[in-house]
Protein backbone atom coordinates (compact mmCIF):
# COMPACT_ATOMS: atom_id res chain seq x y z
CA UNK A 1 0.00 0.00 0.00
CA UNK A 2 1.20 3.42 -0.59
CA UNK A 3 2.10 6.39 1.95
CA UNK A 4 3.41 9.21 1.75
CA UNK A 5 6.32 7.83 3.79
CA UNK A 6 7.18 5.94 -0.03
CA UNK A 7 7.44 9.69 -1.43
CA UNK A 8 10.73 10.97 -1.57
CA UNK A 9 9.65 14.26 0.74
CA UNK A 10 11.64 16.38 3.27
CA UNK A 11 11.75 15.21 6.46
CA UNK A 12 9.80 18.45 7.95
CA UNK A 13 6.93 17.97 5.19
CA UNK A 14 6.64 14.17 6.16
CA UNK A 15 6.40 15.22 9.98
CA UNK A 16 3.87 17.91 9.05
CA UNK A 17 1.75 15.34 7.16
CA UNK A 18 2.37 13.13 10.39
CA UNK A 19 1.76 15.91 12.71
CA UNK A 20 -2.00 15.97 10.19
CA UNK A 21 -2.69 12.04 10.41
CA UNK A 22 -2.31 11.68 6.60
CA UNK A 23 -0.94 8.79 6.17
CA UNK A 24 -2.22 7.14 3.01
CA UNK A 25 -2.74 9.24 0.26
CA UNK A 26 -5.85 9.42 -2.18
CA UNK A 27 -5.62 7.59 -5.77
CA UNK A 28 -4.72 11.08 -7.51
CA UNK A 29 -2.05 12.08 -4.77
CA UNK A 30 -0.72 9.04 -5.37
CA UNK A 31 -0.63 9.09 -9.71
CA UNK A 32 0.40 13.21 -9.49
CA UNK A 33 2.64 13.15 -6.57
CA UNK A 34 5.52 11.76 -7.91
CA UNK A 35 5.25 12.63 -10.99
CA UNK A 36 5.05 16.15 -10.12
CA UNK A 37 8.20 15.65 -8.19
CA UNK A 38 9.94 14.29 -11.08
CA UNK A 39 9.44 17.88 -12.68
CA UNK A 40 6.56 16.61 -14.85
CA UNK A 41 4.12 19.04 -16.44
CA UNK A 42 0.17 17.30 -15.34
CA UNK A 43 -2.45 17.28 -16.79
CA UNK A 44 -5.38 16.17 -14.52
CA UNK A 45 -9.07 15.09 -13.90
CA UNK A 46 -10.56 13.91 -11.37
CA UNK A 47 -14.06 13.80 -9.11
CA UNK A 48 -14.79 16.41 -6.46
CA UNK A 49 -13.49 15.77 -3.59
CA UNK A 50 -10.64 13.83 -4.69
CA UNK A 51 -7.71 15.77 -2.89
CA UNK A 52 -6.31 17.83 -5.36
CA UNK A 53 -5.04 20.59 -3.33
CA UNK A 54 -2.62 17.77 -1.97
CA UNK A 55 -1.90 16.58 -5.14
CA UNK A 56 -0.42 20.02 -6.21
CA UNK A 57 0.51 21.33 -2.66
CA UNK A 58 2.68 18.58 -1.57
CA UNK A 59 5.16 18.98 -4.38
CA UNK A 60 5.26 22.56 -4.16
CA UNK A 61 6.10 23.12 -0.75
CA UNK A 62 8.70 19.47 -1.01
CA UNK A 63 10.13 21.82 -4.10
CA UNK A 64 10.34 24.74 -1.88
CA UNK A 65 11.98 23.02 1.20
CA UNK A 66 14.72 21.24 -1.38
CA UNK A 67 15.43 25.19 -2.94
CA UNK A 68 16.13 28.13 -1.64
CA UNK A 69 14.72 29.81 -4.91
CA UNK A 70 11.97 30.01 -6.98
CA UNK A 71 8.37 30.52 -6.13
CA UNK A 72 5.03 29.04 -7.22
CA UNK A 73 1.62 30.47 -8.72
CA UNK A 74 -1.88 28.62 -7.63
CA UNK A 75 -4.44 30.06 -9.87
CA UNK A 76 -8.39 29.09 -8.43
CA UNK A 77 -11.81 30.52 -10.49
CA UNK A 78 -13.53 31.88 -6.86
CA UNK A 79 -12.30 33.23 -3.69
CA UNK A 80 -13.65 31.09 -1.31
CA UNK A 81 -11.71 27.75 -3.45
CA UNK A 82 -7.87 30.05 -3.03
CA UNK A 83 -8.89 30.97 0.54
CA UNK A 84 -9.92 27.03 1.01
CA UNK A 85 -5.88 26.13 -0.96
CA UNK A 86 -3.97 28.39 1.12
CA UNK A 87 -5.48 27.03 4.08
CA UNK A 88 -4.24 23.69 2.97
CA UNK A 89 -0.84 25.08 1.86
CA UNK A 90 -0.12 26.40 5.46
CA UNK A 91 -1.24 23.48 6.96
CA UNK A 92 0.91 21.63 5.13
CA UNK A 93 3.64 23.75 5.98
CA UNK A 94 3.62 24.02 9.60
CA UNK A 95 3.27 26.51 12.01
CA UNK A 96 7.09 27.82 11.94
CA UNK A 97 7.85 27.72 8.09
CA UNK A 98 9.80 30.05 7.01
CA UNK A 99 8.27 29.82 3.60
CA UNK A 100 5.65 32.69 3.29
CA UNK A 101 2.36 32.28 1.54
CA UNK A 102 0.25 35.22 -0.02
CA UNK A 103 -3.57 35.51 -0.69
CA UNK A 104 -4.70 37.31 -3.78
CA UNK A 105 -8.24 37.72 -4.06
CA UNK A 106 -10.26 40.32 -5.23
CA UNK A 107 -13.10 42.04 -2.48
CA UNK A 108 -10.07 41.95 -0.03
CA UNK A 109 -8.02 44.48 0.97
CA UNK A 110 -4.97 45.53 -1.32
CA UNK A 111 -3.15 47.35 1.29
CA UNK A 112 -3.32 44.17 3.03
CA UNK A 113 -2.32 42.02 0.37
CA UNK A 114 0.78 44.36 -0.44
CA UNK A 115 1.98 44.28 2.65
CA UNK A 116 1.57 40.16 2.40
CA UNK A 117 3.77 40.53 -0.97
CA UNK A 118 6.30 42.59 0.48
CA UNK A 119 7.12 39.66 3.18
CA UNK A 120 8.03 37.87 -0.27
CA UNK A 121 6.11 34.98 -0.28
CA UNK A 122 6.96 32.11 -2.30
CA UNK A 123 3.47 30.68 -2.92
CA UNK A 124 0.66 32.66 -4.38
CA UNK A 125 -2.47 31.73 -4.62
CA UNK A 126 -5.49 34.00 -6.63
CA UNK A 127 -8.02 34.71 -8.85
CA UNK A 128 -7.04 35.59 -12.46
CA UNK A 129 -8.46 39.25 -11.87
CA UNK A 130 -6.38 40.29 -8.55
CA UNK A 131 -3.30 39.00 -9.95
CA UNK A 132 -3.42 40.48 -13.32
CA UNK A 133 -4.16 43.65 -10.93
CA UNK A 134 -0.80 43.11 -9.04
CA UNK A 135 1.00 42.45 -12.12
CA UNK A 136 -0.58 45.56 -13.79
CA UNK A 137 0.57 47.94 -11.01
CA UNK A 138 4.25 46.61 -10.55
CA UNK A 139 3.19 45.11 -7.34
CA UNK A 140 3.74 41.41 -7.98
CA UNK A 141 6.60 39.77 -10.03
CA UNK A 142 6.74 36.53 -11.74
CA UNK A 143 9.99 35.65 -13.29
CA UNK A 144 11.26 33.36 -11.14
CA UNK A 145 7.73 31.52 -10.92
CA UNK A 146 8.80 28.19 -11.05
CA UNK A 147 5.89 26.40 -10.57
CA UNK A 148 1.99 27.18 -12.36
CA UNK A 149 -0.88 25.38 -10.96
CA UNK A 150 -4.76 25.79 -12.85
CA UNK A 151 -7.10 24.30 -10.73
CA UNK A 152 -10.92 24.43 -11.75
CA UNK A 153 -9.76 24.99 -14.74
CA UNK A 154 -13.13 24.13 -16.28
CA UNK A 155 -14.81 26.35 -13.89
CA UNK A 156 -12.26 29.02 -14.88
CA UNK A 157 -13.21 29.10 -18.47
CA UNK A 158 -16.83 29.03 -17.68
CA UNK A 159 -16.28 32.12 -15.58
CA UNK A 160 -15.22 34.25 -18.64
CA UNK A 161 -11.23 33.94 -17.03
CA UNK A 162 -9.48 32.76 -20.28
CA UNK A 163 -8.09 36.61 -21.67
CA UNK A 164 -6.68 36.73 -17.58
CA UNK A 165 -5.06 33.57 -17.65
CA UNK A 166 -3.45 34.17 -21.01
CA UNK A 167 -2.02 37.41 -19.75
CA UNK A 168 -0.88 36.08 -16.86
CA UNK A 169 1.15 33.33 -18.48
CA UNK A 170 3.06 36.22 -20.51
CA UNK A 171 5.00 36.87 -17.13
CA UNK A 172 5.71 33.51 -16.49
CA UNK A 173 9.22 32.04 -17.36
CA UNK A 174 9.13 29.61 -20.22
CA UNK A 175 11.13 27.32 -18.52
CA UNK A 176 8.67 26.34 -15.60
CA UNK A 177 6.16 23.25 -14.60
CA UNK A 178 2.32 23.58 -15.10
CA UNK A 179 -0.28 21.79 -13.48
CA UNK A 180 -3.56 21.97 -14.78
CA UNK A 181 -6.58 20.21 -13.14
CA UNK A 182 -10.22 20.12 -14.08
CA UNK A 183 -13.26 18.60 -13.53
CA UNK A 184 -13.50 18.09 -17.39
CA UNK A 185 -11.33 18.57 -20.50
CA UNK A 186 -13.64 20.30 -23.43
CA UNK A 187 -11.54 20.76 -26.39
CA UNK A 188 -10.66 24.34 -25.44
CA UNK A 189 -8.93 23.21 -22.43
CA UNK A 190 -6.98 20.41 -24.36
CA UNK A 191 -5.68 22.93 -26.95
CA UNK A 192 -4.34 25.50 -23.81
CA UNK A 193 -2.83 22.89 -22.68
CA UNK A 194 -1.27 21.12 -25.72
CA UNK A 195 0.34 25.10 -25.99
CA UNK A 196 1.35 25.90 -22.78
CA UNK A 197 2.73 22.23 -21.08
CA UNK A 198 5.26 20.13 -22.32
CA UNK A 199 4.70 16.51 -22.45
CA UNK A 200 2.09 16.57 -19.85
CA UNK A 201 1.54 13.03 -17.84
CA UNK A 202 -2.26 12.50 -17.45
CA UNK A 203 -3.62 11.64 -14.87
CA UNK A 204 -7.04 10.47 -14.38
CA UNK A 205 -9.00 9.32 -11.52
CA UNK A 206 -12.84 7.94 -11.83
CA UNK A 207 -15.36 8.50 -13.97
CA UNK A 208 -15.31 12.40 -14.09
CA UNK A 209 -18.86 12.78 -15.10
CA UNK A 210 -19.68 10.80 -11.95
CA UNK A 211 -20.63 11.70 -8.37
CA UNK A 212 -18.80 10.13 -5.38
CA UNK A 213 -19.72 6.60 -4.46
CA UNK A 214 -20.91 7.33 -0.86
CA UNK A 215 -23.97 10.12 -2.16
CA UNK A 216 -27.59 8.37 -1.21
CA UNK A 217 -29.35 10.37 -4.23
CA UNK A 218 -32.98 10.86 -4.11
CA UNK A 219 -35.43 12.89 -6.39
CA UNK A 220 -39.27 13.89 -5.92
CA UNK A 221 -41.70 15.26 -8.23
CA UNK A 222 -43.46 18.40 -7.16
CA UNK A 223 -45.04 21.32 -8.23
CA UNK A 224 -43.50 24.48 -8.13
CA UNK A 225 -45.79 25.67 -5.84
CA UNK A 226 -45.17 22.34 -3.87
CA UNK A 227 -41.43 22.92 -3.34
CA UNK A 228 -41.23 25.07 0.19
CA UNK A 229 -43.59 22.80 1.93
CA UNK A 230 -41.76 19.21 0.67
CA UNK A 231 -38.42 21.53 1.83
CA UNK A 232 -40.10 22.01 5.03
CA UNK A 233 -40.63 18.06 5.38
CA UNK A 234 -37.53 16.68 4.48
CA UNK A 235 -35.31 19.24 6.79
CA UNK A 236 -37.95 17.89 9.50
CA UNK A 237 -37.10 14.16 8.60
CA UNK A 238 -33.01 14.74 8.52
CA UNK A 239 -30.24 15.25 10.89
CA UNK A 240 -27.19 17.29 10.67
CA UNK A 241 -26.11 20.22 8.59
CA UNK A 242 -27.59 21.22 4.99
CA UNK A 243 -26.52 22.55 1.66
CA UNK A 244 -29.19 24.25 -0.13
CA UNK A 245 -28.67 25.04 -3.58
CA UNK A 246 -31.04 27.67 -5.68
CA UNK A 247 -30.70 29.66 -8.94
CA UNK A 248 -30.67 33.16 -8.04
CA UNK A 249 -28.80 35.63 -5.44
CA UNK A 250 -32.03 36.95 -4.72
CA UNK A 251 -33.36 33.43 -4.07
CA UNK A 252 -30.73 32.81 -1.57
CA UNK A 253 -31.67 35.51 0.76
CA UNK A 254 -35.47 34.80 0.32
CA UNK A 255 -34.95 31.36 1.02
CA UNK A 256 -32.99 31.89 4.40
CA UNK A 257 -35.39 34.65 5.58
CA UNK A 258 -38.46 31.91 5.12
CA UNK A 259 -36.36 29.61 6.70
CA UNK A 260 -35.47 31.36 9.91
CA UNK A 261 -39.21 31.90 10.04
CA UNK A 262 -40.03 28.80 10.67
CA UNK A 263 -37.86 28.42 13.61
CA UNK A 264 -34.87 26.66 11.26
CA UNK A 265 -31.03 27.99 11.95
CA UNK A 266 -29.93 29.47 8.35
CA UNK A 267 -27.97 31.84 6.51
CA UNK A 268 -27.54 32.59 2.63
CA UNK A 269 -24.05 32.77 0.70
CA UNK A 270 -23.84 34.52 -3.19
CA UNK A 271 -22.02 36.81 -5.46
CA UNK A 272 -23.58 39.82 -3.95
CA UNK A 273 -21.67 39.63 -0.86
CA UNK A 274 -18.57 41.80 0.54
CA UNK A 275 -16.06 39.17 0.68
CA UNK A 276 -15.91 39.64 4.80
CA UNK A 277 -19.58 39.28 4.84
CA UNK A 278 -18.58 35.73 2.96
CA UNK A 279 -16.16 34.74 5.02
CA UNK A 280 -18.15 35.67 7.71
CA UNK A 281 -21.24 33.29 6.58
CA UNK A 282 -18.73 30.40 5.58
CA UNK A 283 -17.09 30.64 9.10
CA UNK A 284 -19.86 30.55 10.79
CA UNK A 285 -21.38 27.54 8.84
CA UNK A 286 -18.01 25.94 9.22
CA UNK A 287 -18.46 26.36 12.96
CA UNK A 288 -22.06 24.99 13.13
CA UNK A 289 -23.75 28.05 14.07
CA UNK A 290 -25.81 27.65 11.61
CA UNK A 291 -27.70 24.16 10.63
CA UNK A 292 -28.76 25.40 6.69
CA UNK A 293 -26.49 27.33 4.05
CA UNK A 294 -28.59 28.66 0.82
CA UNK A 295 -25.97 28.74 -1.41
CA UNK A 296 -26.19 30.07 -5.48
CA UNK A 297 -23.17 27.89 -8.07
CA UNK A 298 -20.62 30.03 -5.78
CA UNK A 299 -20.41 27.52 -3.53
CA UNK A 300 -20.62 24.30 -5.73
CA UNK A 301 -16.91 24.03 -6.63
CA UNK A 302 -14.12 23.98 -3.84
CA UNK A 303 -16.65 24.36 -0.73
CA UNK A 304 -15.16 22.06 1.63
CA UNK A 305 -16.44 21.52 4.49
CA UNK A 306 -16.35 18.23 6.02
CA UNK A 307 -19.60 18.01 8.16
CA UNK A 308 -22.36 18.63 5.42
CA UNK A 309 -24.18 16.02 5.35
CA UNK A 310 -27.29 16.94 3.03
CA UNK A 311 -27.50 18.53 -0.48
CA UNK A 312 -30.60 19.54 -1.58
CA UNK A 313 -31.13 21.16 -5.32
CA UNK A 314 -33.63 23.14 -4.14
CA UNK A 315 -33.42 24.40 -7.64
CA UNK A 316 -31.66 22.43 -10.83
CA UNK A 317 -28.25 24.29 -11.87
CA UNK A 318 -28.14 25.89 -15.19
CA UNK A 319 -24.98 23.15 -16.37
CA UNK A 320 -25.50 19.90 -15.91
CA UNK A 321 -21.88 19.57 -14.80
CA UNK A 322 -22.57 21.81 -11.66
CA UNK A 323 -25.04 18.96 -10.36
CA UNK A 324 -22.05 16.53 -9.74
CA UNK A 325 -20.29 19.69 -8.14
CA UNK A 326 -23.11 20.43 -6.13
CA UNK A 327 -23.61 17.27 -4.57
CA UNK A 328 -19.97 16.27 -4.24
CA UNK A 329 -20.03 18.92 -1.31
CA UNK A 330 -20.94 16.19 0.63
CA UNK A 331 -19.57 12.61 1.86
CA UNK A 332 -16.17 14.33 2.21
CA UNK A 333 -13.34 12.90 3.85
CA UNK A 334 -14.50 9.37 3.47
CA UNK A 335 -18.00 10.30 5.16
CA UNK A 336 -21.24 8.97 3.79
CA UNK A 337 -23.75 11.82 2.21
CA UNK A 338 -27.37 12.34 0.62
CA UNK A 339 -28.34 14.24 -1.59
CA UNK A 340 -32.07 15.49 -2.46
CA UNK A 341 -33.27 17.18 -5.98
CA UNK A 342 -36.73 18.56 -6.28
CA UNK A 343 -38.15 18.09 -9.90
CA UNK A 344 -40.95 20.44 -11.42
CA UNK A 345 -42.87 19.38 -14.95
CA UNK A 346 -40.49 22.47 -16.07
CA UNK A 347 -37.29 20.91 -14.92
CA UNK A 348 -37.71 17.99 -16.77
CA UNK A 349 -35.85 18.63 -19.72
CA UNK A 350 -32.66 20.23 -17.59
CA UNK A 351 -32.82 16.67 -15.79
CA UNK A 352 -32.92 14.68 -18.43
CA UNK A 353 -29.63 16.57 -19.68
CA UNK A 354 -28.32 15.85 -16.09
CA UNK A 355 -29.12 12.12 -16.31
CA UNK A 356 -27.39 12.05 -20.26
CA UNK A 357 -24.30 13.41 -18.48
CA UNK A 358 -24.30 11.07 -15.50
CA UNK A 359 -25.41 8.03 -17.66
CA UNK A 360 -24.86 8.38 -21.36
CA UNK A 361 -25.65 4.73 -21.62
CA UNK A 362 -28.48 4.43 -20.21
CA UNK A 363 -31.91 5.56 -21.29
CA UNK A 364 -33.02 8.39 -19.46
CA UNK A 365 -36.75 9.09 -17.47
CA UNK A 366 -39.15 9.82 -20.45
CA UNK A 367 -39.92 13.56 -20.60
CA UNK A 368 -43.91 14.34 -19.47
CA UNK A 369 -46.08 15.68 -21.96
CA UNK A 370 -45.75 19.53 -22.93
CA UNK A 371 -41.99 19.73 -21.15
CA UNK A 372 -40.36 20.80 -24.23
CA UNK A 373 -43.27 23.16 -25.51
CA UNK A 374 -42.90 24.58 -20.97
CA UNK A 375 -39.20 24.95 -21.42
CA UNK A 376 -39.35 27.01 -24.71
CA UNK A 377 -42.21 29.14 -22.73
CA UNK A 378 -39.97 30.20 -20.31
CA UNK A 379 -42.05 29.21 -17.17
CA UNK A 380 -45.51 28.01 -18.31
CA UNK A 381 -46.03 25.35 -15.67
CA UNK A 382 -48.74 22.49 -15.66
CA UNK A 383 -50.17 20.96 -12.56
CA UNK A 384 -49.13 16.96 -11.85
CA UNK A 385 -49.55 14.83 -9.11
CA UNK A 386 -51.88 15.26 -6.59
CA UNK A 387 -52.13 18.71 -4.83
CA UNK A 388 -50.29 19.35 -1.21
CA UNK A 389 -49.51 15.81 -0.64
CA UNK A 390 -45.80 16.79 -0.65
CA UNK A 391 -44.80 15.49 -3.71
CA UNK A 392 -43.80 12.36 -5.32
CA UNK A 393 -40.22 10.41 -3.90
CA UNK A 394 -38.53 8.19 -6.04
CA UNK A 395 -34.53 6.63 -5.56
CA UNK A 396 -32.19 8.26 -8.21
CA UNK A 397 -31.36 5.25 -10.91
CA UNK A 398 -27.68 6.69 -9.76
CA UNK A 399 -26.44 4.83 -6.77
CA UNK A 400 -23.14 6.12 -6.76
Amino acid sequence: MTTFDSFNLPPALKATLATMKFVTPTPIQAQAIPLALAGRDILGTAMTGSGKTGAFGIPIISKMLNGARGSALILTPTRELAMQVVEVIQQLLGQYSPIKTALLIGGDSMDKQLQQLRMRPRILVGTPGRINDHLQRGSLMLHDASTLVLDEMDRMLDMGFEDQILAIMRYLPAMRQTMLFSATLPPVILKIAEKYQKNPARVEVGETNKAVGRIDQQVIHVNEDQKFSVLLKELAARQGTVLIFVRTKQGTDKLAQKLRKERHSADSIHGDLEQYQRERVLQEFRDKHHRILVATDIAARGLDISHIEHVINYDLPMQPEDYIHRIGRTARAGAEGAAVSLITPHDAIKWREIQLLMHPDREPDPLPPGAEARAASGGHRRRSGGGSGGGHRKKSGFKF
